[in-house]
């Protein structure tokens, strides 16, 4: 992404309030100690794909209705139908229960079934022992946002859970939180954020108070922690900062990469308010490591921070790939970050000395893809089939997760590269089609090329269209001429 260009007038952001939700976890006490039930997304889920996470899902009109006639919360309500949905089980008195397979089919085919079969007895409804255990709400990066209610039962009882006839989850499984935080640790699997933290509060709860899960999730109950950490992969945290980039984002994540409990450097912290250097500098005075530098991905005003400010939070060094930095870094460049390593990757296209970093928790991509909106090839500084070319690259690295500047953690790489390679490759071959066809007039061009997307910003369309004639241009395939552009 970048500023905005010059002369162009983008909407702003219209932020509707979080939306409630509610997730259950569900524990029980294994052969080995406590466990905690958690689902495998789906790939072709919206939101977290091929991740672990709870059960559970967002506040329905049904669960609004039912929470007047049963007088219990709304978030009760949603996380008992999710229950019955996603793993046909539903809680009574203090075990879990499974539900009649017909039962359980006529709410996963329409869910406001939920509350007839409930009220009618063919469905348990009894909440004894759930407890609120955390509240989190999603970050603003995101497009659309939560407030999550975190609910708990422990199971002395349990039926088997069934995944038949609902989609959300492929797989489903009992394990230890000490055991899940340990694959997430080496990357072998996918944890939504706020699980991840809740689960190492949990873990270092049970470790405190002699592994009974009644006492911690009663200790829970009563100071409902929320670690404002955002860990999006084991030495990967996220720090939103409200930015004026490209609509519809409005924040650029900077990162803080590293050893947890080591070295590790700030990436592109983007503030340029006192507030945005202040949730910088917490996030890095609660770490347990040692600051050594400051990295800039880019020079884009929405990456980079205030001096003043930059200067008074942190006395560090810049890293980047401009000659004015106190370290210049080249592709190749490997950063020793405690017992991290992150290789440094040259990626021009979206600018001439656009860096990414690549390790096994994943890609700090920077500006070559984005968790929400678009990226921008600015004319002259950037090069689009540099961009593209640079896309393959990393396509070819296959990265474990991508950390893009907006947006949220991208969960599939592959499928996210793929697809901006190819709609790239389109609109290349699209727009040097359109000169092919006689047409020389530049915002002619963008029309033609862009008629596939009628919803467009015309300004934009204009502004990357230019990006495609000047990469064609260096290219041989295409020359500027008085009346405009024609075929080389």
């Amino acid at each position: 992404m970048s500023e905005v260009p010059s002369g162009l007038s983008m909407p702003g952001l219209e932020r509707k309030p979080p939306r409630p939700s509610a997730t259950l976890m569900i524990t029980r006490d294994g052969d080995d100690g406590v466990e905690v039930l958690l689902g495998h997304r789906s790939e072709s889920m919206p939101s977290f794909p091929g991740y672990w996470a709870f059960p559970g899902g967002g506040v329905s009109r049904v669960d609004k209705a039912s929470s007047e006639v049963l007088g219990i919360s709304v978030q009760h309500c949603a996380i008992l139908r999710e229950v019955v949905e996603e793993l046909g089980l539903a809680p009574q008195d203090g075990a879990l229960v499974a539900v009649e397979d017909d039962f359980r089919r006529m709410v996963v085919d329409d869910k406001s079934n939920w509350f007839p079969l409930a009220l009618d007895g063919d469905i348990p409804i009894d909440i004894t022992g759930m407890r609120v255990i955390s509240m989190r709400t999603t970050p603003p990066f995101g497009p659309m946002r939560f407030e999550n209610t975190f609910l708990h039962i422990h199971a002395k009882q349990h039926d088997d859970f069934s995944l038949s006839g609902q989609t959300e989850f492929e797989d489903a499984r009992w394990m230890r939180p000490c055991d899940l935080i340990g694959a997430w640790q080496n990357n072998a699997i996918k944890v939504a954020p706020p699980v991840v933290t809740l689960l190492m509060e949990v873990d270092r709860c049970l470790n405190l108070m002699g592994h009974d899960m009644e006492k911690v999730a009663l200790d829970l109950e009563k100071r409902k922690p929320g670690r404002r950490s955002i860990l999006f992969a084991q030495g990967v945290e996220v720090v939103p900062v409200r930015t004026a980039t490209l609509p519809p984002a409005d924040h650029t994540n900077c990162y803080l990469i590293g050893d947890p409990e080591g070295e590790f450097i700030v990436v592109d912290p983007a503030f340029r308010h006192r507030e945005g250097m202040e949730d910088v500098a917490e996030a890095v005075e609660r770490h347990k490591g040692e600051l050594v530098a400051v990295f800039y991905t880019h020079g884009h005003s929405d990456h980079m921070a205030d001096v003043g400010l930059l200067k008074e939070a942190f006395d560090v060094p810049i890293w980047s790939g401009s000659p004015t930095a106190d370290r210049i870094l080249k592709d190749g460049d490997v950063l020793k970050l405690g017992n991290q390593e992150w290789t440094v990757l040259h990626t021009p296209g979206h600018h001439p000395e656009h860096l990414c970093l690549i390790s096994n928790s994943g890609l700090v991509a920077g500006d070559m893809v984005a968790g929400i909106g678009t990226i921008l090839i600015p004319p002259g500084q950037g090069d689009m089939m540099t961009y593209i070319e640079q896309l393959e690259r990393l396509l070819d690295l296959d990265p474990h997760l991508i950390f893009p500047s907006h947006g949220p953690v991208i969960p599939l790489p592959f499928m996210t590269l793929e697809h901006y390679i190819r709609h790239r490759s389109i609109r290349h071959d699209k727009v040097l089609a359109a000169v092919e066809a006689g047409n020389t007039n530049l915002e002619v061009i963008a029309k033609v090329a862009y008629e596939d997307t009628p919803d467009a910003h015309p300004g934009l369309a204009v502004d990357q269209t230019l990006s495609h004639l000047l990469s064609h241009e260096k290219g041989g395939n295409v020359r500027r001429t008085d009346g405009g552009w024609v075929r080389a």
